[in-house]
């Protein structure tokens, strides 16, 4: 019996690496954020617990999925040969089982949220799986994962209000052209295995040079839609102040990559774009909170 449970636990670990678990802070703060503006203050904690359930059900299926449908590309690419299907870590098979899982967790969550956000899921999902197969026929692969994430604070408005409103959709705006644009950065490192292969992206179609500005146009795009939303739901100084940290931390990224060298990646990838997320909520929730 023990044996059987260590061999869970360490499928389970397998599983959760594979997924890039902890990356779930790119999109969970967006999904508190909707939450926040849509309660203009605290969501009650029975809220805010389905709404985080909803999010980490459908990211992870979202990569799930991904690594599931990708695992022949990911076999022949040397940066990717590594992870857990390819490697043999993990079967297909297991990871259907946490697929459907998630999926179960996600649509249990949006019912228990409201009648509108379980309506919409199928929607959700639909573009979960699209995304992992975009990259075999479009370069706009980077959008359609902007889009997935975006659900996050649509999702998470719907969930307190129970309606589509303005607000909602440029956030999701702001967050579709945040992480197309750091996507597209992502993308860099593969752009010569994506050429051999056949595969596309903005990267493969744009060059190197042509991405980062491509990105940099993606992030202007993003702090337009901060200022939008300020203005139409009339935040105050502490929404204001993120915004210029946002701003700030953004043209860090982009300077660190400024001469399409990579080794700066991680910094620029992982490490600031956990801070963005972490610095938006924090500064709406600040604002909304002191109101």
């Amino acid at each position: 019996m023990t044996a059987i449970n260590t061999n869970v636990i360490s499928k389970i670990s397998v599983f959760m690496e594979m997924i890039k678990f902890s990356h779930t802070i790119f999109a969970l703060p967006f999904a508190l954020t909707g939450a926040l503006l849509a309660a203009g203050g605290l969501p009650s904690i029975y809220q805010t617990l389905w709404i985080i359930l909803a999010m980490v059900g459908a990211r992870t299926a979202a990569m799930a999925m991904n690594r599931l449908i990708d695992a022949g590309i990911d076999a022949r690419n040397p940066r990717t040969a590594g992870r857990a299907i390819p490697a043999g870590l993990i079967s297909k098979g297991m990871t259907l089982f946490f697929i459907v899982a998630a999926v179960a967790l996600m649509m249990f969550a949006a019912q228990m949220l409201n009648p509108l956000c379980l309506k919409l899921s199928p929607i959700a999902l639909f573009f979960l799986l699209l995304y992992s197969y975009c990259k075999r026929f479009t370069a706009l692969a980077h959008v359609v994962l902007g889009i997935c994430l975006a659900a996050a604070p649509i999702g998470a408005w719907i969930a307190i209000r129970g309606t589509i409103d303005a607000p909602a959709l440029v956030l999701g705006g702001v967050v579709l052209f945040w992480v197309a644009g750091f996507d597209i950065l992502y993308a860099l490192q593969d752009l010569e295995f994506d050429r051999s292969a056949g595969l596309h992206s903005i990267p493969v179609a744009l060059g190197v040079n042509g991405s980062l500005w491509a990105a940099r146009i993606f992030h202007a795009v993003m702090i337009v839609l901060l200022f939008t939303l300020f203005s139409i739901m009339h935040l105050g100084i502490f929404f204001l102040v993120g915004i210029f940290v946002v701003l700030a931390m953004l043209l860090y990224e982009h300077w660190l990559l400024k001469d399409g060298n990579l080794d700066k990646l991680d910094a620029a990838f992982f490490n600031m774009n956990g801070y963005i997320s972490i610095a938006i909520v924090f500064f709406t929730a600040a604002d909304v909170l002191t109101r």
